[in-house]
């Protein structure tokens, strides 16, 4: 792995993140205050994966960010902050968890969870083998309306959609929130968390079917139940 303080990748530096960087070299605390805003509550996830607690995590993403004003000098430019930060972040999480003799690498998640079989739709939707037609649908999926936006944004929808992927498996959880919630790109996800392109997407696939599923069930007036 490169240097976390040296960036690493192909050049995707924007315009607008090179005027943020100059700001961080010249000590503007109110570029640090926005790029802490933006980041934190993501990089807490994170340290999650890799620590027993919270206020252990909150050490760790502190320590992050001592990291990023050390090492802004010397950073190259040649990736996003979004996943130079991260990096550092991994680092000192795994320094962590080291001392702390708590130490699984995502690595190691990622591989449990893609080793995993699972289904992308629930097996009882389709008929067995006893059937006529084996593996073919019982009830052929339904739309969930015109009015479906609508109910996507609505308070308790979103909160079912909260909830499913608090309950996911952590590799699966980790990439849906960097993809769907924070934005990320699945080269960014690859390059931050160091997996690769086809272990990334077996996981956002799984997660998105799951979270998916949860809908349509909530929208059926069904329980939605833990993942």
């Amino acid at each position: 792995m490169k240097s976390s303080l040296g960036g690493g990748g192909t050049a995707e530096t924007a315009s607008g993140e090179v005027q943020q960087i100059e700001a961080l070299r010249r000590g503007d605390e109110e570029a640090f205050l926005d790029l802490v805003e933006q980041y934190h509550s993501f990089l807490i996830r994170l340290a999650g994966l890799y620590v027993r607690n919270r206020a252990m995590a909150e050490d760790v993403v502190q320590k992050t960010w001592l990291g990023v004003l050390r090492g802004i000098e010397g950073f190259e430019g040649r990736s996003s902050l979004r996943t130079w930060i991260p990096r550092i972040l991994v680092n000192r999480a795994r320094t962590h968890a080291k001392r702390e003799g708590r130490l699984i690498p995502f690595s190691a998640l990622v591989a449990d969870e893609v080793g995993r079989r699972e289904a992308a739709v629930e097996p009882e939707l389709f008929q067995g083998n006893e059937d006529a037609y084996p593996h073919h649908w019982r009830v052929p999926p339904k739309g969930w309306g015109q009015d479906s936006e609508n109910r996507l944004l609505q308070k308790e929808t979103v909160q079912v959609v909260e909830k499913t992927v608090e309950n996911l498996p952590e590799a699966q959880r980790t990439v849906i929130t960097m993809r769907d919630v924070e934005g990320w790109t699945s080269g960014e996800v690859c390059n931050a968390l160091e997996i690769s392109e086809t272990n990334q997407r077996v996981l956002l696939h799984r997660a998105r079917s799951k979270v998916r599923a949860a809908l349509e069930r909530y929208f059926k007036g069904e329980e939605v139940r833990d993942e």
